[in-house]
């Protein structure tokens, strides 16, 4: 059974190459324009189910896992930074504050299976920092291509004070659903979920 991820995420692959089973990375054609009448929790599910669809519609018969992840604090959904500059307001808005990451899941099944759908939801408390905290992380260089303009799994994790959730959902793929939906299809993994969920904390 073909199994491929629909991202190019080193995080992600990494979550998924946890399984123990064989798989393909095929970077997703899929523009994730973000609305102001959506929730957050559609649009992120949406913008995974999208990228899932682009990449299983020139792969049939294959199993296609599409991810998202986002950030909601006071209202505003926030995404990747646009620039430096935007990571830095971003870090501001963050701090002393707990803001919600959602992170969605989405398999396409051309191999027969129904597919899955899922969010979740990761509260993150941070502490206070000032300018010379953010400019200290800024120059780390983990900012630019996370959500939130943080790594939760790297120095990132030196802003935070106390997580909430599947921590593996903050990094950017909750594991458990994939392996239990894949398991339900006959796929046999190489792996003990359990262990893995209960290791991989922050």
């Amino acid at each position: 059974m073909r199994l491929i991820l629909a991202s190019t995420s080193p995080r992600r692959r990494e979550i998924i190459a946890l399984l123990g089973v064989p798989f393909e990375i095929i970077a997703p054609e899929f523009t994730e324009l973000v609305s102001a009448h959506s929730s957050i929790a559609d649009e992120v599910l949406g913008f995974a189910v999208g990228k899932a669809q682009s990449v299983a519609r020139y792969n049939p018969e294959s199993i296609v896992i599409g991810s998202d992840t986002m950030i909601f604090l006071d209202g505003e959904k926030i995404g990747k930074p646009l620039d430096e500059s935007d990571a830095r307001r971003i870090l501001g808005l963050l701090s002393g504050k707990r803001h919600t990451i959602y992170t969605s899941i989405a398999i396409v099944d051309g191999s027969g299976g129904p597919g899955l759908r899922r969010v979740e939801t990761v509260d993150v408390d941070m502490r206070s920092f000032n300018t010379k905290d953010i400019e200290r992380y800024l120059a780390a260089g983990e900012s630019m291509d996370k959500a939130g303009a943080y790594s939760i799994q790297g120095e990132g994790r030196t802003l935070i004070t106390t997580t909430r959730g599947d921590y593996l959902a903050a990094v950017g793929m909750p594991l458990r659903p994939v392996a239990d939906y894949l398991e339900s299809r006959g796929v046999e993994l190489d792996c003990d979920i359990d262990r893995i969920c209960v290791a991989k904390t922050i």
